[in-house]
């Protein structure tokens, strides 16, 4: 059968999926909201499940790729969080002296294989890719995303966001790093990278995609240059960028914005029909030249 895109999906229908996933509204809610679009045949369930993720199909880079070599690891956290950070590492398993390292931040269901093939893709382009997981102090990710986005709420994001900023600077004296740090974040993960911009002053590059923007107080604070995705489509999270622009100006911040017609929030991640091929291509190949001109100089 083949995979479902967008445009198989009555635009309410994604807008009721956009605010499950943020948890704006219960499964059940979801489900009473969608019913009246399940028709010739369909059910509300059946669209809950074909929205919903489906990771072996869309992973790019195997666990057991030659090219790379991966690793779970676990840090102490350097300033005041959960304690511990756990995550995967991926890096080139041959390296030439030592790599710029990209923190890599999930979206609100902490990290599960999508995010790890995230890393290792990185891995495959040079560099040494961390992936924490928020979860990782209520038990890691579940292996559920129903499940670990109940976990997610559960979290204080003071602890977490602090243990985030504690990565950033452990990948920059990590063994065979360069001292050169980048972070890329999706959804949860770009309001992450946003919120790191503010707080890392040697910080070398951030990579949001789709993400909550930080306070426009907090804006002058930002040293690294950004890349800034959008979904044209996106309308809850593109309501904050007239602001955030306006005092990345204003502050003289080094960035560049693109927003990508017609397409949902979520458009790079291929493990669901919100999935945008040609948006998400461009989007990550912009993306890996941006962290080679910013990291690697």
């Amino acid at each position: 059968m083949p995979r479902k895109t967008a445009d198989d999906f009555h635009p309410e229908v994604l807008k009721l999926f956009d605010q499950y996933v943020h948890g704006q509204t219960s499964r059940r809610g979801f489900l009473q909201g969608v019913a009246r679009y399940a028709v010739g045949g369909a059910t509300a369930l059946g669209l809950l499940e074909a929205l919903s993720p489906r990771f072996a199909e869309a992973q790019q880079i195997q666990n057991d790729d030659s090219r790379i070599k991966t690793a779970y690891v676990e840090y102490a956290t350097t300033i005041e969080g959960y304690g511990k950070i756990r995550g995967l590492l991926a890096q080139p398993a041959k390296a030439e002296g030592k790599l710029p390292a990209i923190l890599v931040v999930h979206e609100n269901r902490g990290l599960n294989p999508h995010i790890e093939d995230i890393a290792r893709r990185l891995a495959v382009d040079g560099f040494l890719a961390f992936a924490p997981d928020a979860l990782y102090p209520l038990g890691g990710y579940p292996g559920d995303e129903d499940k670990a986005r109940d976990l997610f709420q559960k979290l204080d994001q003071n602890k977490t966001r602090a243990d985030f900023v504690s990565a950033a600077g452990i990948l920059k004296v990590l063994p065979g790093a360069s001292g050169k740090v980048g972070v890329v974040g999706f959804c949860y993960g770009g309001g992450i990278a946003n919120f790191l911009a503010t707080k890392v002053p040697d910080l070398a590059a951030a990579v949001p995609f789709y993400g909550n923007q930080p306070p426009a107080s907090d804006v002058p604070k930002i040293k690294a240059p950004l890349l800034i995705h959008y979904a044209g489509t996106d309308d809850r999270i593109n309501a904050g960028w007239p602001a955030y622009e306006a005092a990345l100006k204003e502050a003289k911040v080094r960035y560049e914005a693109f927003t990508y017609p017609n397409v949902q929030h979520g458009f790079n991640n291929d493990t669901t029909p919100r999935y945008d091929e040609a948006a998400a291509k461009l989007a990550w190949q912009r993306t890996i030249e941006f962290f080679n001109k910013n990291l690697r100089a």
